[in-house]
């Protein structure tokens, strides 16, 4: 079984910064991309950021220049730092990754957190 864990949501003043962490855990034998998304109530989940094994990124435009995503490869971990925080970057924030586990080692198959949140107000 394969877990994504999401970390480090809450509340916030806009301006402020906040980082989460999404862990990847279970019988993994490799993953691929891994990405952030939000949503917020009534809208579609959007991609925030993305980045690959060899840390090719890709951001939203409206968060360019405010986030970064990282990841640590032998921890199956990932980030996202979040910088001049604005009210509208409220939402639920998903992590997931493209993870193929030991029994099945060349199936890759998306897999999703439960989610966490941040709220940006003052």
């Amino acid at each position: 079984q394969v877990q994504l864990a999401e970390s480090g949501g809450g509340l916030v003043q806009p301006g402020g910064s906040l980082r989460l962490s999404c862990a990847a855990s279970g019988s993994i034998f490799s993953i691929t991309v891994m990405a952030w998304h939000r949503q917020t109530p009534g809208s579609e989940r959007d991609l925030v950021a993305s980045i690959i094994p060899v840390g090719i990124t890709r951001y939203a435009d409206s968060v360019k220049g405010r986030f970064t995503i990282s990841r640590d490869n032998a921890k199956n971990t990932t980030y996202l730092q979040m910088n001049s925080l604005k009210p509208e970057d409220t939402a639920v924030y998903y992590c997931n990754a493209d993870i193929a586990t030991v029994a099945e080692r060349y199936t890759y198959r998306t897999r999703w957190g439960r989610g966490t949140l941040v709220t940006v107000s003052s």
